[in-house]
């Protein structure tokens, strides 16, 4: 049986001009160690925490290509999700590509222009450590056309999908693997509108969420470390989060969880 059931975030990896800089802000920040899979592998690094696997930095290949924090989305086939995918309005950045018994992997784009990876599993499984300080937490992904967003994911990976009633606030959708009842109890990820408080250049993108002991001081540490805030520490029901970019340009965002988190922190 796969670790990660379909369409569940299994794997974050960021592409970054600098690695040697990432590993310093990232190890500082989240109290990561590192191993360098080699020049076969275009030094693709696996951060680890506690000797666990909690995500990767990769050197970006072109200086052209975003830098920017990607997740991936588990598949137990790599080749029929593709094909799920084209069916439902989407397309492949690459085809499937089979990395030496690591995995299957192959990047897509969603209707709405967001980015996304599918892995499947091999040697490589995915996360070792998940929620616990320094380490993933959650994902969503931030976009302006719900309308063919949402039947897309529902489409490809079979989500059960539940509006959150946050009145004006924002408009956001919980997802829950496929054969799980909705809710927070179940959800694994979820769907935000961008509306006219978001900045018209920003492109729909998916955002992630990595767990930390305390939300303020690891925004200062950010700030010390040649970082920002996009937006300073808040309160939610899920705990206190903040937006983040690294030294680098990266953005994602820290959360303390509550004790009783449930699901979504946006």
């Amino acid at each position: 049986m796969a670790p990660f059931a379909e369409g569940v975030p299994c794997w974050a990896d960021v592409m970054l001009p600098d690695l040697e800089a990432g590993k310093r802000f990232y190890g500082e920040l989240f109290g990561w160690t590192f191993e360098d899979d080699g020049a076969d592998h275009a030094h693709y690094t696996e951060a680890l925490l506690d000797g666990r696997k909690a995500a990767a930095l990769a050197p970006k290949p072109d200086g052209r290509m975003p830098t920017a924090w990607g997740v991936y989305l588990a598949t137990a086939d790599a080749s029929r999700a593709a094909a799920r995918i084209r069916t439902a309005g989407g397309r492949l950045v690459s085809e499937p590509v089979t990395i030496d018994g690591f995995g299957v992997m192959t990047h897509a784009v969603d209707p709405g222009g967001a980015v996304f990876g599918l892995w499947q599993s091999g040697r490589h499984q995915g996360f070792e450590v998940q929620g616990l300080p320094g380490s993933y937490a959650w994902t969503e992904v931030y976009t302006r056309d719900k309308a063919a967003v949402d039947p897309f994911y529902g489409q490809v990976f079979g989500y059960a999908m539940e509006d959150i009633d946050a009145g004006d606030d924002f408009d956001f959708r919980l997802w829950s693997p496929a054969g799980s009842p909705p809710g927070e109890d179940t959800a694994i990820g979820g769907r935000c509108v961008m509306d006219d408080r978001f900045p018209e250049a920003m492109p729909a993108h998916y955002l992630v969420y990595f767990a930390v002991a305390d939300c303020d001081d690891a925004v200062r540490t950010v700030t010390r470390l040649g970082g920002r805030a996009t937006a300073e520490p808040v309160d939610s029901p899920y705990g206190r989060f903040s937006i983040v970019v690294d030294d680098q340009g990266a953005n994602f965002a820290v959360l303390a969880p509550a004790e009783d988190p449930g699901a979504a922190p946006g």
